[in-house]
């Protein structure tokens, strides 16, 4: 089993001072039990979830908000090379 330390450390927001929301959530009854008989704690591990979520979906929202520069960028180093590749050492 997992040192009690390590199962009881917070998420990088957790930690950082943030302030706690209580929250309801609904969830499988099997993975509840599951999870409680594992030593896990549900809130924890749902907090995790949640963070990797939104940072999914951040992401996929910057990609989205910035893709006509990324493929703008991406044409011009196609059709003129690297900027300053002449000054490159490798």
């Amino acid at each position: 089993m997992e040192p009690a330390a390590k199962r009881r450390a917070r998420s990088p927001s957790a930690t950082s001072g943030g302030r706690r929301k209580s929250t309801n959530i609904t969830l499988s009854v099997e993975l509840v039990a599951e999870a409680r008989a594992l030593g896990i704690n549900v809130s924890q591990a749902a907090e995790y979830g949640i963070e990797a979520a939104v940072a999914a979906h951040r992401q996929q929202r910057w990609l989205a908000e910035n893709l006509a520069a990324l493929e703008s960028s991406n044409a011009y180093v196609e059709q003129h090379g690297l900027p300053l590749s002449r000054h490159r050492n490798f």
